[in-house]
């Protein structure tokens, strides 16, 4: 099919669904940090798929795995363990950066991964309520929904009604109207006022992102999880490391975000990258939280054969390439870029993130901070026309939203800047 046949059955035979750019972009076939359109055009990938594609599309050992478990096994379901089931889950529960011995919990996708979590900290605490940030996102279940904090994310207004909602840590929007760190990390403070003013007082668990991914790549002061932290097991909670967007490698130098800042989480959630686009989620959880999931509880395709050994492979390859160490390195280079981008053009109000996950908040003025959404959509535009994929979001959707795979190189980093500042240019002048 051609370019306008394949937008016309997506219109005609899906519903609900947003695209990017004013005419939907469809794409035919990917090849490492390459993706090529209908008409044979092709684009450097730096959003990898939503932060999914960590290694690039296609990576050979990774379909190497998916071949030959294809050509063994394919599906029993969680009723009969499997080989690629246990060495996975042997494998990323010793990664787990919290308490040890660990479990794991695999599912299909981000969001059910997210109700595992919730799931397994209500049964350990024998407590509903959930303490989440605004700006949060945590996928699109009525639970998962109910945690996020976008209006344009929570759709059908049925709420889970034990949620609610803390500041966020927000600095270059302070809540509080405050500059960091004269501030103390005052917004911190606020999980607890949330647990003494709207709830029993007995919290169930805090969930959060190491960095809010829908929110705008939002990256907390280096001190606000640990004092969360400490605050939400005052009130014997669980802490929740929602690592879809920011597990595997992404921040650089760690395997998980949350061990940037040096705290050790209850459960992990992780997902996206951990499959490089084959579906899957995974739970993980210090052993004795673990072990308070009791009841006749089944996966059907979580833990399926073929996803298992396509993940298992994924995360031999970010251990033998080094790609921890990519992203800190090629990471910090592509970041000073970007602050340079910041020095020549006045509407980047913000260059944000870690390792090679990176923000840029553009605003209509650098004093008042108004959002400027449409120029977000049009650098959006105009780098894809320049041959660059990235993402966009943020409440107001003024942020650019950059994810390559992690094992791009300085010069990637360097071709995808250029191009960004051609765009930038591009749709000043139009």
């Amino acid at each position: 099919m051609n370019k306008a046949e394949i937008v016309a059955k997506y219109r005609q035979y899906l519903y609900g669904l947003a695209t990017y750019y004013k005419e939907p972009l469809p794409f035919v076939r990917g090849e490492g940090k390459w993706l090529f359109d209908s008409e044979g055009k092709k684009y450097l990938d730096f959003f990898g798929g939503i932060v999914t594609v960590g290694l690039g599309h296609c990576e050979p050992r990774v379909v190497a795995a998916i071949e030959k478990q294809l050509k063994t096994l394919q599906h029993v379901s969680t009723l009969f363990p499997t080989q690629p089931l246990v060495e996975l889950a042997e494998t990323l529960c010793k990664l787990f950066p919290g308490e040890q011995p660990a479990k794991a919990f695999f599912t299909n996708s981000g969001t059910e991964a997210i109700e595992t979590a919730i799931l397994t900290a209500r049964l350990h605490t024998q407590r509903p309520e959930v303490i989440a940030l605004r700006y949060g996102y945590h996928g699109r279940s009525m639970l998962a929904m109910s945690m996020t904090a976008h209006a344009s994310w929570r759709l059908g207004a049925v709420q889970d009604p034990a949620i609610r909602h803390a500041m966020a840590p927000y600095c270059y929007r302070c809540p509080l109207k405050l500059s960091y760190p004269s501030c103390g990390v005052a917004c911190a403070s606020d999980v607890e006022e949330v647990i003494k003013t709207t709830t029993s007082g007995r919290p169930a668990a805090f969930i959060g992102e190491p960095i809010m991914g829908v929110g705008g790549f939002i990256t907390p002061p280096k001190e606000y999880p640990g004092i969360v932290a400490e605050i939400v097991r005052r009130y014997e909670g669980l802490y929740i490391a929602d690592e879809v967007q920011t597990g595997w490698g992404r921040t650089g130098g760690k395997w998980f975000g949350i061990e940037q800042y040096g705290v050790k989480p209850d459960l992990i959630v992780g997902a996206k990258s951990l499959g490089n686009g084959h579906p899957i989620g995974v739970t993980l959880a210090r052993a004795a939280v673990a072990d308070s999931f009791k009841g006749s509880t089944i996966a059907t395709f979580g833990g399926n054969p073929v996803t298992m050994a396509a993940a298992k492979a994924v995360v031999d390859v970010i251990a033998s390439d080094r790609l921890l160490d990519n992203c800190t390195t090629v990471g910090g280079h592509f970041r000073k870029r970007l602050e340079g981008l910041q020095e020549k053009h006045k509407a980047i109000g913000e260059v944000r993130g870690m390792g090679l996950m990176q923000g840029l908040e553009l605003v209509k003025d650098r004093q008042t901070k108004e959002p400027a959404p449409e120029l977000a959509a049009g650098v959006l535009e105009a780098a894809k026309d320049r041959g660059l994929i990235i993402g966009k979001g943020g409440l107001y959707g003024n942020v650019l939203r950059i994810s390559p795979a992690m094992n791009v190189s300085a010069g990637d980093a360097d071709q995808a800047t250029d191009v960004l500042d051609q765009a930038f240019q591009a749709t000043a002048s139009s």
